[in-house]
């Protein structure tokens, strides 16, 4: 059984524009299966309804039609089988690094006494024991999101689901926070959900990419690059880098026989 499972699904937003209300459909009929322990990449321009797609999983938005599941249940709303970082770290700004990773952990229910040992082994895992005591204002960007993979990753969901988290950092800094990510999955083997504009990104880091246009699936490409991967420049010299990377190129330039208008497709 698929570990993370969507099948028909659609959403349609209703909206006023103009004082006239409007239907904005994000998502129609979009079906695909996702494997205990896989990365997959959601992958398309802005609007082709991929972080819907990802909302939709987490629980934060509920589908039109369709069914989706994660580790064969219905999902229903939010859980705790589910983590999400977001684009933006969305931190507790009068909390320290630590303390916001606590501060999820308390919302789980964990107890008192296992509170703080559980928060630092996450934020070690991300690489942070030195700034564990700075609040936000005084972490950089990429520390910033660091806290975010560590906070999601200590309720110790099933399923990481990630919104562009290195889509507002600098090349060198989403480099190390991509190899990070790699790391973590491949030390917790962890299904991890990503939605990235960034074919680079996309072939990187995924086992298989969905292919998004219109708000539906316009394929599933299977990037055949083993893992471990543990060298970034090892990977871009992989035959399967550039041959994935413009296959999915060429998926996404493709000139359609019946294109999508603005009003009928949101992010």
């Amino acid at each position: 059984m698929a570990h993370v499972q969507l099948e028909g699904v659609s959403k349609t937003f209703t909206m006023k524009v103009g004082g006239q209300t409007q239907q904005m459909r994000a998502l129609n009929q979009v079906s695909f299966d996702i494997q205990q322990g896989e990365i997959v990449a959601l992958c398309g321009p802005s609007g082709c309804g991929k972080t819907t797609a990802l909302r939709i999983i987490m629980g934060l938005e509920s589908a039109s039609s369709g069914a989706v599941s994660v580790g064969g249940k219905p999902v229903t709303g939010c859980g705790l089988d589910r983590g999400m970082v977001f684009q933006h770290a969305e931190l507790l700004p009068w909390k320290s690094a630590l303390e916001n990773v606590k501060f999820a952990l308390q919302m789980k229910g964990t107890p008192p006494a296992e509170l703080e040992a559980t928060a630092l082994r996450y934020i070690e895992l991300v690489g942070l024991t030195a700034a564990k005591d700075r609040r936000p204002h005084q972490l950089s960007g990429g520390m910033k999101q660091r806290v975010g993979i560590a906070r999601a990753l200590a309720i110790d969901p099933d399923v990481l689901l990630m919104d562009e988290p290195f889509g507002a950092l600098d090349s060198q800094t989403r480099e190390s926070l991509q190899m990070e990510v790699l790391a973590i999955q491949e030390r917790t083997r962890k299904t991890i959900i990503f939605v990235t504009h960034d074919l680079d990104e996309a072939v990187l880091l995924a086992d298989r990419v969905v292919v998004m246009l219109g708000g539906q699936v316009r394929d599933v490409i299977p990037v055949g690059i083993p893992r471990p991967r543990h060298d970034m420049r090892a990977i871009r010299l992989h035959p399967e880098f550039m041959r994935r990377r413009t296959e999915i190129w060429e998926l996404l330039h493709e000139q359609t026989a019946s294109p999508v208008t603005r009003a009928e497709v949101a992010v």
